[in-house]
């Protein structure tokens, strides 16, 4: 089963997790990072990071009981136990001290000002459900920060409306009998936001220009180039794994088809 609540936006976080660490010259094997909300969406996202690199206990989940800690381990679901640290912190608070990442999946302002000051170097926060924390008031304590929401109307939309559409329009064309972890990690589509960005797409965002960069970690939703990438990537991944019932014989071929039907939309 995919839910894109839950797998769509892990591959989206994940995507934008790739370019933040690189624009902020952090290797994800020291990356330190911090979760908020130990729900389906938030433990989905901490799986994706770890099939990514980066090591688990490197990961702290923080809950409406607070962190997820192995002296209260039976306490807590078998999917949140994965995650429990042997660490003696007790709170947010505590957890973000330090913090190269944080990933926000759960509640409005649970960050405050001097929590995101207390992070490291370089810091990168994914406000990704019910603005843990305001935009503007995080980008006013650290100018060294990369942001990112899940709204439309501020830089980096972490959001899985930019995959799903095409994550599922390739399950469809190869008719494919399940949905594999490997599928997921090629549908993050992290390297097109390298790619110089066509004119048309300035178009659709009222004439604004767009470059990798910390205002620009992953593509736009409406970037017609999004399927050409993504659903190839992963039917063919799906045909690897022989989970697909038809087979794509030619990749170049299927990539033009679908620029094809993108003509509909696109001038």
């Amino acid at each position: 089963m995919f839910h894109d609540d839950q797998h769509g936006t892990a591959i989206i976080c994940s995507a934008a997790l790739i370019n933040a660490l690189e624009i902020s010259n952090i290797d994800k094997k020291n990356a330190k990072i911090v979760f908020n909300g130990a729900g389906s969406a938030g433990i989905s996202c901490a799986k994706m990071f770890v099939a990514l690199g980066v090591p688990k206990e490197n990961i702290i989940i923080c809950y409406s009981k607070g962190v997820i800690t192995k002296e209260r381990i039976e306490s807590v679901t078998e999917e949140k136990r994965e995650f429990a640290t042997d660490l003696k912190i007790k709170n947010l608070e505590e957890a973000m001290k330090g913090a190269n990442v944080f990933a926000g999946l759960s509640v409005a302002d649970c960050v405050s000002e001097d929590m995101v000051k207390s992070m490291a170097k370089n810091p990168i926060i994914f406000a990704m459900a019910n603005h843990e924390i305001q935009y503007e008031k995080a980008i006013a304590v650290r100018d060294d920060l990369i942001m990112a929401t899940g709204r439309s109307d501020y830089p980096n939309q972490i959001n899985n409306v930019l995959g799903f559409l095409f994550i599922f329009s390739w399950a469809l064309d190869v008719k494919a009998k399940a949905i594999s972890e490997k599928m997921k990690m090629a549908a993050a589509l992290a390297a097109l936001t390298k790619e110089k960005v066509p004119e048309k797409v300035f178009r659709a965002y009222g004439n604004k220009t767009f470059e990798f960069g910390k205002n620009y970690i992953v593509p736009k939703p409406f970037d017609p180039r999004v399927i050409e990438w993504v659903s190839p990537a992963v039917a063919k991944a799906a045909c690897d794994e022989w989970l697909a019932r038809e087979l794509i014989n030619d990749f170049e071929k299927y990539k033009s088809s679908l620029k094809e039907r993108m003509k509909k939309y696109w001038n």
